[in-house]
């Protein structure tokens, strides 16, 4: 298990069972992990996600699909304690979505 400090100063946690399922889905991401916890630690932004979730998006000029946005999903389960939901590359953040924090 990978805990690492947001934006926020909380920690979040990323499991080996959320990985695995992370990486079953995704699996342009399985080399990814360290870019998946830096994501989280040092975004570019952070928009509110789907129940609450929020979604944490850094820029990368390289990856395995050419250059891409990695969004980090994760959730809250108190004040002091989140874990990853999943990850997925995309062309560029949702503009559907309300930014809470950008760089």
């Amino acid at each position: 298990m990978d805990v690492t400090q947001s934006v926020g100063d909380v920690p979040i946690r990323l499991t080996d069972e959320r990985w695995r399922h992370i990486i079953a889905g995704h699996p342009e991401l399985t080399t990814q992990r360290e870019r998946v916890i830096e994501t989280l630690a040092d975004p570019d932004l952070v928009q509110s996600g789907d129940a609450g979730g929020l979604l944490a998006i850094r820029f990368y000029v390289q990856t395995p699909l050419t250059s891409k946005f990695l969004v980090v999903a994760y959730r809250e389960t108190s004040s002091d304690d989140r874990f990853v939901l999943t990850a997925y590359f995309t062309r560029r953040p949702s503009t559907k979505r309300e930014t809470t924090w950008i760089r």
